[in-house]
């Protein structure tokens, strides 16, 4: 053993040192041109993703600035004079404000942040505060670069201020899903900034350029005259450029002098990142560092040769003592091998050993106590081991079962998560079995979707006291249980408790009965314990409200909804005054209701998938109501929308002539269609869809082409200018007033005002 350890850490030190003195010279310095163009590579991505990194955090920040409610409070104050004639219109920009000074703040680079909304005559800044558009930078810039921009993101670009500082400016207009106020937030990053992280891992003498694929232009680089210039007239950056390739480099000599250049490509931002060093001064560091490396090899072999033999006693005594133990301890038939190979040999041994522990470890990974009652519940066959394991859970000879059911489950399920829900379940199930005191051995399970089994199981009491002490006592500790699942699931719960039993393989029967037990809240309402009783499951009433379905008919035929409330209360009375009506009654009387509504009003022609389309399903609804008042307050709702549609039929052309005479009146405003619907008084959705069925366009679409056609007659018939048209039909600038025109009529409004007036 001593011997082994001795010759491997030699071994391990000299084949190091043999390797290096045979491949020193120019075969390590060609494999250093290479480790260098990687290492160079590895330090050019590592800058990329610094300067990505920082530019995305700035556009998340701007996206979350830019759906904030922030903008609706200053969209009417177009006016700087206006904006700033009252204090209290000053503060409502006051908050914008703070929000784009913060910007600045907390993005390390940002050079200054501003807002401006379109068609005002001011502007929100960092730097200038609200201040006019005549006191600030020209910003018509920004019209130019959102010309070219597609979808709802923001767009980068890089530009000269006017105080000479190069910038790159990340241009957002508020989206319409977030705000109907339009307006754009541009937020400038500092070059300068860029340049330094593009800095922080090369070397002193290496050079970093970002160039702009989109146009070709030099957007970041240490010398500052070299920005905006166009990087295909300058040599070797030029042949980077138009290479197609993600990343790579290539060495180029210039002036005598050898260059490493390396490039990685930015899909995100379509840029491409290129790094400069000079080869010569980085070989000559790697020739330093290799006579330093033999100098300081040739040290360590001359030590390390002495305390080889030291090192290697030292060490293997744990090993040889260990060795000596177990042979002691244990019998072992390799006890003639040497001390590597014998722990070799025995802890392969371990290893068997510990992996068939293993493999019973992962055969009871599941909970076994819950796969038992499940096994119970369902009335599966028991294995020995499990019929042990039901002995030691529930000892007593009695049983009940509990069958808790969360109400307005569909509620919570709309509101939380499957992960939200699945810890819910778990954690309801743990405070479930350590609410229950120790006169009772208690098992809960959950059995899908709203519902838990809890399997009671308690000691036999006298026969006297029989009825009414177990009774209340489990009355007291279900309460518990209900506020258990108050806590966690926000809803009260409904329990059906069964009649006790005595037998295991009564337990399935007896759990369909607590099943059906969890129905009886359709009439006593959720949050109750409902016990069995022999009268809740014979002698069920059979009832239904043939003249009130009779009355509902006609009371459609002439709209009249109240009377069908009326109506709906007087079946709910009447279900409630009838004594054990069963839930399955219950269920098909308003399914009934439901059905035969139905089919009147597919006779009278009216189009059921027009109210109904967005209800789903409606008999499936009315299953997972809990209680008589939720199913009276669904068909009272659900009759309502029958006469508003009634109502609304009968009225549609007068609603169309409204919406086209307000359009009329109004089509040179900034109109907020969401108003314009309340003023008229219908929904939002539903005008637009009165105004496609009626001309076969887009409310937005109908309201761009009158603006154009009226701005036709302005350009023929008046010598006002194009802008000043734009302005007077509607536009807030010439460049919506041009793209509409070109989209409607094919040509820009000069050329079609030319037009005209040469054919005249």
């Amino acid at each position: 053993m001593l011997l082994q350890l001795a010759l491997i850490l030699f071994c391990v030190m000299i084949i190091p040192t043999l390797v290096m003195l045979l491949y020193s010279g120019s075969q390590i310095l060609s494999y250093s041109e290479k480790a260098i163009a990687d290492t160079s590579l590895d330090s050019l991505d590592s800058n990329q993703r610094l300067t990505e990194s920082a530019l995305t955090y700035v556009m998340q920040n701007t996206v979350r600035l830019a759906s904030t409610k922030l903008f609706d409070q200053i969209r009417p104050l177009t006016s700087y004079a206006k904006l700033n004639a009252e204090y209290h219109r000053v503060e409502t920009a006051l908050p914008l404000l703070m929000e784009l000074q913060g910007l600045v703040r907390s993005n390390e680079g940002v050079h200054s942040a501003y807002f401006y909304l379109h068609g005002a005559d001011y502007i929100i800044s960092s730097d200038a505060g609200i201040t006019p558009l005549t006191r600030y930078e020209n910003i018509e810039w920004t019209e130019q670069v959102l010309a070219k921009k597609t979808g709802i993101a923001g767009i980068w670009q890089a530009r000269v201020a006017d105080g000479g500082e190069m910038l790159i400016s990340y241009v957002l207009p508020l989206s319409r899903l977030s705000t109907s106020t339009k307006g754009t937030l541009v937020v400038n990053f500092n070059e300068a900034q860029i340049a330094q992280f593009m800095d922080l891992s090369a070397t002193d003498d290496a050079s970093n350029t970002i160039v702009n694929l989109d146009n070709g232009l030099i957007i970041s680089h240490h010398d500052k005259e070299l920005l905006e210039k166009n990087a295909r007239e300058i040599p070797v950056i030029s042949h980077i450029v138009q290479d197609n390739s993600e990343q790579g480099f290539l060495f180029e000599e210039q002036h005598g002098e050898r260059f490493l250049y390396t490039w990685k490509r930015s899909q995100q931002f379509n840029w491409i990142y290129i790094s400069q060093s000079s080869m010569d001064k980085l070989m000559a560091q790697t020739g330093s560092v290799q006579q330093k490396m033999i100098i300081f090899t040739i040290i360590i072999i001359l030590a390390g040769t002495v305390l080889t033999v030291l090192v290697a006693t030292w060490v293997s005594k744990p090993v040889r003592q260990l060795v000596g133990a177990i042979r002691i301890r244990n019998n072992f038939a390799e006890s003639a091998k040497n001390e590597l190979a014998f722990l070799d040999s025995a802890f392969r041994r371990m290893q068997e050993e510990e992996e068939k522990l293993n493999q019973l470890v992962a055969d009871h990974e599941q909970d076994a106590c819950s796969l038992v009652v499940h096994h119970l519940l369902r009335g599966d066959m028991l294995k020995s081991s499990q019929q042990a394991l039901v002995q030691e859970m529930f000892p007593h000879r009695y049983y009940k079962i509990a069958v808790i059911s969360i109400d307005h489950y569909s509620k919570y399920v709309s509101k939380t998560s499957p992960e939200a829900r699945s810890y819910h379940r778990y954690a309801f199930l743990s405070s479930c079995e350590s609410s229950i005191l120790p006169y009772f051995h208690a098992k809960s399970v959950y059995y899908g979707e709203d519902k838990f089994v809890m399997l009671l199981n308690f000691e036999h009491v006298d026969k006297q006291v029989h009825a009414q002490i177990p009774e209340q006592y489990i009355d007291k500790q279900l309460t518990i249980v209900q506020q258990q699942a108050l806590a966690w699931f926000g809803h009260t719960a409904t329990i059906g408790l069964s009649h006790i039993i005595e037998a295991e393989e009564e337990l399935p029967p007896t759990l369909i009965e607590a099943m059906e037990l969890i129905k009886h809240r359709m009439i006593e309402g959720n949050g109750r314990i409902i016990h069995w009783r022999e009268q809740l499951q014979h002698n069920k009433k059979y009832i239904y409200p043939l003249n009130s379905e009779r009355r509902i008919i006609n009371f459609i035929d002439t709209n009249n909804i109240e009377s069908i409330v009326v109506e709906l209360e007087d079946i709910q009375r009447q279900i409630e005054a009838t004594n054990n009506i069963s839930y399955d009654n219950i269920v098909f009387i308003y399914n009934q209701l439901v059905g035969v509504t139905i089919k009147h009003l597919n006779e009278i022609n009216v189009n059921t998938s027009a109210i109904f389309i967005n209800k789903g399903n409606i008999y499936s609804a009315i299953a997972a109501m809990d209680t008589l008042d939720e199913l009276t307050a669904y068909l009272k709702h659900f009759y309502y929308e029958i006469g508003e549609y009634l109502c609304i039929k009968g009225n549609e052309v007068n609603y169309l002539e409204l919406i086209f005479d307000y359009l009329d009146k109004h089509y040179n405003e900034d109109i907020v269609f969401e108003d314009m619907a309340r003023e008229i008084g219908i929904s939002y959705s539903y005008m637009r869809k009165l105004v496609y069925e009626g001309t076969g366009k887009s409310l937005i679409d109908y309201m761009n082409h009158k603006r154009i056609q009226m701005a036709k007659q302005l350009l023929i018939s008046t010598p006002l200018n194009v802008s000043k048209i734009a302005t007077e039909v509607g536009y807030n600038n010439i460049q919506s007033f041009n793209r509409f025109f070109r989209k409607y009529e094919g040509i820009t409004p000069s050329s079609y005002k030319l037009s005209k007036l040469n054919g005249s």
